[in-house]
């Protein structure tokens, strides 16, 4: 039995990525700020701002840096300034999509959890101060990134691809730079979304527990309660959302702990069926899936969500038959 090259494997798998991840991120963009999914402007704004995130980190991570290096190794965009652009847009589209996922996250738990907070937090307003906050930040913070990026190969005077430059491995500065970078993405987004859903669910079962009993003693027997399942179908969106963020970015984290531990440097781009790289790259396929799991989630989740798809899907097929006719 022949066992597939593991860089074969990952020069089929990005262009999947890419063709999934691009129409059906386009897909949500398009749907839900037309506001029939029965989701509140508030929640609306997260999943969108998240699906444009999304969609910039396949274009930027998955086509630019993954693509265009296995297929185009010598096109303009590999030329190392564009290369290090690349790199710097990749950092900032990823750390902006774990962090939308966090202040998601932190929306809901408001709004289930604390009742007076949430009328002046959970608004149209503060959701939009939110997102651009988390996008300026994210992008000035990773503006550093392009200046540790340096020629891997040179070729008739030409600099080709990136690697992190040496100085990244013993520099105070840059390691204690790599550390923050690394807590803020994904170490402090794992901790405050594991605290903030279990906040959620011990809130969540109480509650229940109160209002059946209510019910019980006004009613005398067991009634459907609207407000109920309206919170469990705002729940389940969140745990899916936030669940697969934690699955799918978990083999990340731990291969940067086990970096740090075993004092190893990032892959420069040698070999490719170096354990060292498996393990990184690994945990880059399952953190860009990541990217296009969230409008799967919604099409499982959201009835009214399916029935716009579905529209959708069935619109350019009717006006092809139209002018078919025609």
């Amino acid at each position: 039995m022949h066992v597939l090259p593991t860089g074969l494997v990952f020069v089929i798998y990005y262009p999947i990525i890419a063709v999934i991840g691009v129409p059906a991120n386009l897909a949500v963009i398009v749907i839900l700020p037309q506001g029939r999914c029965g989701l509140s402007r508030c929640i609306t704004y997260y999943l969108v701002s998240m699906a444009v995130m999304d969609l910039l980190v396949i274009f930027t991570a998955v086509i630019l840096n993954r693509i265009a290096i296995y297929y185009f190794p010598f096109s303009f965009l590999n030329i190392t300034p564009v290369c290090g652009l690349r790199v710097a847009l990749n950092f900032a589209a990823i750390d902006i999509s774990v962090w939308l996922t966090v202040v998601f996250t932190f929306d809901r738990f408001i709004a289930i959890c604390c009742k007076k907070l949430k009328i002046k937090y959970c608004s149209n307003k503060t959701a939009a101060r939110v997102i651009a906050t988390v996008c300026t930040l994210s992008c000035l913070y990773n503006t550093f990134v392009f200046f540790i990026c340096e020629p891997l190969y040179i070729i008739n005077n030409i600099p080709w691809l990136c690697s992190m430059k040496s100085v990244f491995y013993t520099s105070t500065a840059w390691i204690a730079y790599e550390w923050i970078h690394q807590i803020l993405n994904p170490c402090l987004p794992f901790i405050l979304i594991l605290l903030l859903n279990a906040l959620t669910v011990r809130d969540i079962v109480a509650a229940s527990r109160t209002r059946r009993r209510l019910r019980a003693h006004s009613n005398g027997r067991k009634q459907s309660d609207p407000e109920m399942e309206k919170r469990r179908n705002s729940i389940v969106l969140l745990f899916c959302v936030s669940g697969t963020f934690i699955l799918l970015y978990l083999l990340r984290f731990v291969s940067f702990l086990y970096v740090q531990i075993a004092s190893l440097t990032y892959f420069s781009g040698s070999n490719f069926n170096e354990s060292n790289y498996i393990l990184e790259e690994s945990g880059y396929m399952l953190q860009f899936l990541s990217s296009c799991i969230n409008p799967f989630i919604y099409a499982g989740t959201q009835s009214k969500f399916r029935v716009e798809l579905k529209k959708g899907v069935k619109y350019p097929i009717r006006l092809i038959a139209k002018l078919c006719k025609q």
